[in-house]
């Protein structure tokens, strides 16, 4: 079976036979996950590196009253903390979003393959950049975006990443996500949610259908949002 992990890292820079050898055995701790898990909690003192095999996460936070929002998705390839060693406790939580399976890597040995394989550790790095862009695209959402902006940004986003690893299938892919759980990551409520995407589908810039997205019109999408995909390293494609 293909490791999504070695697969995003190639992205990133050339692996040696050895390297990918590294991070094949780094991940041969894994284990599946039932949808709404918490693999660690806000207040936790911080454990092993997460990595994403299959399946969906997200990183969120609870609100004194109850509400959660969700400050970033996980889909397969990622892996998540690898500097949060240096805290005492966690200041986040992680949770499956789909059943996943996930491997972890503990402390020691993820410091010996950065320390060891200089390779490995250019990729680390590159992917750590592209979330901080990804965090500041948020933050830019959230702040200055009106709702269907949001949107539509979120989606052209999601769209590149799950094109970067391969799981774009004839301009569509599996978004396994309730409205609720959309809600949570753009600031909006699950009925403005539901009627932005019916003005999407209605403009016939997307399909969505039984957790499978379709992009009928990337360069509308794209338009709407005010998309511009640099920070993702990767340009959208008109549909065919």
């Amino acid at each position: 079976m293909s490791n999504a992990f070695v697969k995003k890292m190639k992205t990133y820079t050339v692996l040696t036979d050895e390297d990918i050898d590294a991070l094949d055995d780094a991940c041969r701790n894994s284990k599946v996950y039932p949808p709404r898990h918490d693999l660690i909690r806000e207040g936790d003192k911080p454990g092993p590196v997460f990595v994403m095999l299959t399946g969906w996460a997200c990183r969120y936070k609870m609100l004194p009253e109850g509400g959660r929002q969700i400050v970033a998705f996980m889909m397969p390839g990622d892996f998540c903390d690898m500097h949060v060693a240096v805290l005492d406790e966690m200041d986040h939580s992680i949770a499956t979003l789909t059943e996943a399976r996930v491997a972890s890597i503990g402390r020691d040995e993820m410091e010996e393959l950065i320390a060891l394989r200089p390779s490995i550790t250019r990729a680390f790095w590159r992917t750590q950049i592209v979330d901080e862009s990804v965090l500041r695209a948020w933050i830019v959402s959230m702040g200055r975006r009106n709702a269907i902006e949001r949107v539509a940004h979120l989606l052209c986003e999601l769209f590149v990443r799950a094109t970067n690893i391969g799981m774009l299938m004839e301009s569509s892919f599996e978004l396994p996500f309730t409205q609720v759980t959309l809600a949570d990551a753009l600031g909006l409520t699950p009925v403005h949610v539901n009627r932005v995407l019916r003005e999407l589908k209605d403009q016939k810039a997307i399909a969505l259908k039984r957790g499978k997205l379709s992009i009928i019109d990337t360069l509308k999408l794209a338009n709407i949002a005010g998309f511009d995909e640099n920070y993702l390293h990767r340009r959208m494609r008109k549909a065919a």
